[in-house]
């Protein structure tokens, strides 16, 4: 399906680290017109303009007031990102509010700016673990105290017809007059092909002896590929553990390839993808024509940190429907039952210090208020998410009679202040962010 057959585009949508397109053709095929695109990286804007001309693309950092005036597209339909993975992927740091790279929170706060009627921002699974309970938690109160609301869902990209895992965590939030039409997108009916059924043709395009063979070992979905970051040598599939995977479907991790195997290839040769195999696993179609610009190195890095078209638009669909009131509503989930952080929560509805033991209790209380079941949180407990609280947040300590007493402070991340340190780090850190 090309361009000219994707859904009817009724609505318009603001694009915030777009990178090379994979969000961006997806709500596209789900209705939406790009009103603008913003994307850090020289060759991810090269090729969304190689492939959407007509589309105004942004080049430069997106909280760069010189690069775009996000209150010149005040009220549009849409605002959607796939902010950058590092600050929260487990493979890394975990650095979080801290991260220079990290525009979560400061893409929440644009909705005060523009006011859209719906935000999607989509980010690593890493994000939804109890290490990021408080950031989460901050999230959803604040968009609710802008007038929404919001859900969180961890969604596998192999239950949208794509050949690999790829877990994300979505969030999705929408105007109290649009959100009784919004339902997560139901998983697809059939299962995804194997890594073997997706590539067998591009594996013996070029007379590979071994394709066919190749193509039965590799009978699985692929494990999550990494795009990796500039700061992190060339291209190749992940870390120790996924090239094992790679490795169990006959697949060399270790790098890139230029071409599949050729005739003169001994057929029990364990391949490497080239980046179109790649695009493949990533969800992309060959009918919808979509190239990607550069040399090898940046390409496999602009589909490697995709975020894979059939999941973008079954997601964009979805908040396509709720935004034309399509179907018959329902009343919202009660999201504020669901606590991410229940530390964090009791903290900054009272403004005052407090010790774990008065933690705990306060905790229990709230659970018990609400109705909700479940083990009261040990002294332990409540000091290691203190201690993961105060990784994204200020909390200040105080000695007591009674011992060490907390009080929440203020949130670390970048909002859009003007004197943050993310300025500086990002401008030393620049030529290796990605």
């Amino acid at each position: 399906m090309g361009q000219e057959e994707a859904g009817v585009t009724d609505l318009e949508v603001i694009e915030i680290c777009a990178g090379a397109g994979g969000q961006a053709l997806g709500l596209e095929r789900a209705g939406f017109e790009h009103a603008l695109a913003v994307e850090l990286d020289p060759a991810a804007c090269a090729t969304l303009r190689a492939n959407r001309p007509a589309w105004k693309v942004a080049q430069g950092d997106v909280a760069d007031r010189a690069v775009w005036d996000p209150e010149a597209y005040a009220e549009v339909d849409l605002l959607a990102g796939g902010v950058p993975c590092p600050p929260f992927t487990v493979a890394g740091r975990q650095l979080g509010a801290t991260d220079e790279r990290d525009l979560f929170a400061w893409a929440v706060e644009l909705c005060k700016r523009l006011q859209p009627r719906a935000l999607l921002l989509e980010n690593v699974r890493g994000l939804s673990m109890n290490r990021f309970g408080a950031y989460r938690q901050h999230v959803l109160d604040r968009l609710r105290e802008l007038g929404y609301v919001p859900g969180w869902k961890l969604l596998n990209a192999s239950d949208y017809g794509v050949p690999q895992l790829r877990p994300r965590s979505v969030l999705v939030a929408l105007r109290p007059e649009d959100a009784p039409w919004f339902r997560w997108p139901a998983p697809s009916a059939e299962r995804p092909p194997t890594v073997g059924e997706a590539l067998g043709d591009l594996m013996g395009a070029r007379g590979w002896p071994g394709a066919a063979r190749w193509a039965r070992r590799a009978s699985a979905v692929a494990p999550t590929i990494v795009g990796g970051s500039k700061k992190h040598g060339g291209a190749d599939l992940g870390p120790t553990r996924a090239k094992r995977a790679w490795a169990g479907l006959g697949v060399d991790g270790l790098g890139i390839a230029d071409e599949p195997p050729g005739p003169r290839d001994d057929p029990a040769l364990t391949p490497r993808l080239t980046c179109e195999m790649v695009a493949r696993l990533q969800g992309w179609r060959d009918e919808w024509g979509w190239e990607f610009t550069g040399r090898k190195t940046a390409r496999y890095r602009q589909v490697g940190n995709a975020f894979p078209p059939p999941v973008a638009e079954a997601v964009g669909s979805a908040i396509g429907r709720a935004l034309r009131h399509e179907g018959a509503p329902y009343p919202p989930a009660d999201e504020s039952a669901h606590l991410h952080d229940p530390v964090f929560a009791v903290l900054r509805a009272r403004d005052a210090f407090l010790t774990a033991p008065q933690i705990a209790a306060a905790v229990r209380a709230e659970a018990a208020a609400r109705g909700l079941p479940g083990a009261p949180l040990s002294r332990p407990a409540v000091l290691r998410r203190l201690a993961d609280l105060g990784r994204d947040f200020h909390v200040e300590m105080a000695t007591s009679q009674d011992g060490t007493a907390y009080r929440l402070g203020e949130f670390k991340a970048f909002l859009g202040q003007l004197d943050h340190i993310r300025h500086e780090r990002f401008s030393s850190a620049r030529a290796t962010i990605s």
